[in-house]
């Protein structure tokens, strides 16, 4: 198969044919380039998805969830993937687009190389031919020439009437006009030969040497196309391999999703550590509590859980003081005290061992520190060139120090964690008020007076059941400072109680402190205490509280009844005013059992 014998009439065809060719090549370049765009784009588009999901910082504790987990994997590998298709598209784009565009210009150089050299033989074939054409004409115009000058001297040799002079002249010419003829002739015969011979080198090598060119020209082109399909194909076999790990990651990803390890994060995230609240005791409907008798009774149609909120309308927004405990609903908060007091058993819990495990690892790097210290000033001592061992002694002194203070905040968050350990491992139940006769709860005392009772840091509630008589004992332990502070707490958790503390239960200087609170927040006090607000209910108390001396909590006695005049509002504080004395002030909700009246609701 050979252009140059099977196509040797068909030059312009053939030239049309390898300037297509060079034009598909280019196309299919062009293809590969749009191809990569697409690819790049692709990529972006996905890094952009990857980051537009990326967990925030704010978002960082819900991705402690195993789907949480398995969707920020799943969003690592697709990043990787993204990456793959990027590696494709530099890939393609430099052992393609670019030798394929090298290679259309190296072939396009070619063939109009091959192209004017087979014009260049057909002109030479051209040129002789047109000169056995004039050769011809030349021959065939002598031959006549000569014909008629033979015609000529016939004639006159015939005519008797010419002289002998005229009979030579036209002999002479005759044969003059012949000897013409024949050299046209010769000269005809050669250039014939000649022509012939140049048409043969044409079309037997000439020619076909420059079809076989055009034909190794298209031959290279179309191998080629086949080669840079192949390396595109090779391209992405190569990020396959890759690409199946991205696959398999996210794969993993979801298979590491496990719904009950969720369910265990949830009860450790949201555990509060405390009990639930005992069973409501009778209460007599009528003369059994001396206290207070003109309260009008209802019928108990809206019994809240001792240890849950009372959910309705806000009668006023609450602000000042006591938007310090609604600030924060579930109690949660990790800008609370540094002993974590002001948490749940449980949450608390976590909170020391978080803290506990942090100190250590502050402690294992000063111990570090100090070592390399203590190493480099031995050198020092033992060769003095390579320093001065003075130089390294504040550096240990400091270094000591601040090791000194870590052991001491470890050892203590150490011990409040197995006190927090043994609070969690074993709570103590919370017996209800005991009842005698229909007759008011008897009163308990605080554990212990001030300080000498307490073991745990300031703020921390205790609430324990009464030893000998068997009776039930309920406060909240006090810290004695005469700062006025504000009541510890804030808004149970899910209605199931939150963890009470209240400040500053130095009764001794109590009055002077609260005379200044009440100055300072006496805008608070006309704020949150308006006259005649009518009664929601009534409630009893379930524990003792200690108010903090601000004018905006009030103390109450555990059994005692009091009439309610705001709702829990979330803030985990509820409304309320002795009948007799018409003191009104907010205690905790979990102190107390609620009963609201039926038309309460409409408020």
């Amino acid at each position: 198969m050979n252009w140059g014998t099977e196509l040797w009439d068909q030059f312009d065809n053939l030239a049309a044919h390898t300037h297509k060719g060079i034009d598909f090549l280019d196309k299919y370049g062009n293809f590969v380039k749009e191809r990569c765009a697409i690819e790049l784009e692709y990529a972006g588009k996905l890094r952009r998805l990857v980051k537009n999901y990326q967990p925030k910082r704010k978002e960082e504790d819900e991705y402690q969830y195993t789907p949480c987990k398995a969707f920020r994997q799943l969003l690592q590998e697709l990043g990787d993937f993204a990456g793959q298709r990027e590696v494709v598209a530099e890939n393609l784009q430099s052992n393609v687009v670019r030798e394929l565009h090298l290679l259309a210009k190296e072939l396009r150089e070619e063939r109009k190389q091959h192209l004017n050299e087979g014009a260049k033989q057909t002109a030479v074939l051209n040129a002789a031919i047109a000169a056995l054409d004039r050769a011809r004409r030349t021959y065939e115009r002598a031959a006549r020439e000569s014909e008629r000058a033979l015609e000529a001297f016939q004639k006159a040799d015939a005519d008797f009437n010419l002289s002998r002079a005229e009979v030579e002249k036209q002999k002479a010419n005759m044969k003059l006009r012949s000897q013409a003829c024949e050299d046209a002739k010769q000269e005809y015969t050669d250039q014939l030969r000649k022509t012939n011979e140049a048409q043969r080198q044409h079309y037997e090598q000439r020619l076909p040497y420059v079809f076989k060119q055009l034909q190794d020209l298209d031959e290279k082109r179309i191998k080629n196309i086949k080669n840079f399909m192949l390396s595109s194909v090779d391209v992405e076999r190569k990020v396959f391999p890759i690409i199946m790990q991205c696959l398999d990651g996210m794969e993993q990803a979801a298979n590491s999703i496990n719904e009950k390890e969720d369910t265990q994060l949830v009860i450790e995230r949201y555990k509060s550590g405390f009990v639930p609240p005992e069973d409501f005791q009778f209460e007599a409907a009528s003369g059994a509590d001396t206290t207070d008798s003109a309260t009008p009774h209802h019928p108990h149609n809206h019994l809240t859980a001792a240890r849950g909120t009372v959910s309705g309308n806000r009668i006023k927004k609450r602000g000042g003081l006591l938007s310090i405990f609604s600030s924060n609903k579930n109690n949660m908060s990790t800008d609370g005290k540094e002993d974590y007091s002001d948490l749940p058993p449980n949450q608390k819990k976590k909170k020391l061992q978080a803290k506990v495990h942090e100190l250590s690892k502050q402690v294992a790097q000063e111990q570090a520190a100090m070592e390399g210290l203590m190493k480099m000033k031995g050198v020092y001592e033992t060769n003095p060139t390579l320093g001065d061992p003075m130089t390294v002694e504040g550096q240990l002194n400091e270094c000591c120090d601040k090791l000194k203070k870590l052991r001491a905040q470890l050892r203590k968050f150490e011990e409040l964690l197995a006190e927090a350990n043994s609070q969690v491992c074993a709570p103590q139940q919370l017996q209800p008020p005991a009842r005698t006769n229909g007759a008011p709860p008897t009163q308990a005392t605080s554990i212990g007076s001030n300080s000498e009772s307490l073991s745990r840091s300031a703020s921390e509630s205790s609430v324990s059941t009464g030893t000998g008589t068997g009776q039930y004992q309920c406060t909240a332990a006090l810290s004695g400072t005469n700062t006025g502070g504000r009541a510890a707490g804030g808004s149970p958790e899910s209605g199931l109680g939150g963890e009470l503390a209240v400040a500053n239960t130095d009764h001794a200087n109590g009055d002077a402190d609260h005379d200044d609170h009440d100055n300072d927040h006496e805008s608070d006090f006309d704020y949150y205490y308006e006259p005649d607000l009518q009664p929601l209910g009534y409630c009893m108390a379930l524990y003792t509280f200690e108010a903090n001396g601000t004018g905006s909590t009030m103390r109450m006695e555990c059994g005692e009844r009091l009439l309610v005049l705001e709702t829990d509002a979330g803030d985990g504080w509820t409304r309320v005013r002795r009948r007799h004395t018409r003191e009104e002030g907010f205690v905790p909700t979990t102190y107390i059992a609620t009963t609201l009246y039926p038309d309460s609701h409409d408020h």
